[in-house]
């Protein structure tokens, strides 16, 4: 909004699409509009939000997210600035300017075929990187006497933040980013009298820090013997996948028939391991008491 606002076509539309809300089916029709008639349901023509945004801007938030397909019907638009209604036989001229966006990382998305490569590079005429909220610590109190202004407009109202809670402010990691922010100095808003003070950690709790994962592991003492490394080493990979033998067998490269196999000779060995233990000592001759 504020790149449309600032741009010399800010007394045209600004029109706004995400890719990601909208069905398959849809989407071509959403954003070219269609002629009445053209599918069932058509009773009236529509226009398109690339007719729509004619002389000033067209937003397409989640662009990701649109279907491969269509993101080639993009290409020859975005060239040539031309295209026809759904049904229609009448070329439309649009002149708007194109700002997309996405949470995605553009690489992956192109490596994981959710974004052409070529739809990419046509895009790319001055791409921005937004960093998160918290790589901004900066922004934080700026955006948000931004959104308290505009609150103490809407309610012809005085409130202002206290020292304490601007503080909270800085250090709050906002996984949510502006819109997590703009929600806490609203709901605090309608909590304050004049002064906007309450325990921001409190109202909105910081995600407990997960504990310390240590990659699994296993070592085996030099001399011992292949049978033993091997057993341990099942044992461990079990507990690794929390006893999942599927999944274990998966991780030892090997077959579940034969990680059942080496289990239940290891149960054999411990049973033959336990009676051993319980059967009485050996005698070699007979009993004989001692003399009183």
């Amino acid at each position: 909004e504020c790149i449309h606002l600032l741009s010399h076509r800010a007394q045209g539309p600004l029109v706004a699409i995400n890719c990601g809300s909208i069905p398959a089916s849809l989407i071509e029709a959403e954003l070219f509009g269609y002629e009445k008639g053209s599918f069932t349901g058509a009773s009236r023509s529509h226009a398109g939000v690339f007719e729509r945004a004619t002389g000033g801007t067209l937003f397409l938030d989640e662009v990701t997210e649109m279907p491969l397909d269509m993101q080639t019907r993009l290409l020859r638009v975005l060239e040539t600035g031309r295209f026809y209604r759904v049904g229609g036989t009448q070329e439309i001229k649009t002149d708007i300017r194109v700002v997309a966006a996405t949470n995605r990382n553009i690489t992956e998305a192109v490596a994981n075929r959710q974004l052409r490569e070529d739809l990419m590079y046509r895009l790319a005429v001055f791409p921005l990187h937004v960093p998160p909220l918290r790589e901004r610590a900066g922004d934080v109190p700026l955006l948000a006497e931004h959104f308290l202004v505009m609150l103490n407009r809407a309610n012809d109202s005085q409130k202002r933040f206290s020292a304490a809670f601007l503080d909270a402010l800085r250090t709050y990691r906002w996984p949510g980013n502006v819109r997590e922010l703009k929600n806490a100095v609203e709901r605090s808003f309608i909590l304050a009298d004049d002064v906007l003070e309450f325990d921001l950690p409190i109202a909105m709790p910081v995600p407990a820090s997960e504990p310390e994962v240590r990659p699994a592991g296993l070592h085996v003492p030099l001399g011992s013997r292949l049978d033993e490394a091997e057993r341990s080493l099942i044992e461990v990979t079990l507990d690794y996948c929390d006893g999942d033998k599927k999944r274990a067998a998966a991780v030892l490269g090997c077959s579940l028939k034969t990680l059942y196999n080496k289990l239940n000779s290891y149960a054999r060995d411990n049973a033959a391991a336990r009676a051993r233990s319980a059967a009485p000592p050996h005698a070699d001759g007979p009993l004989s008491s001692a003399p009183m």
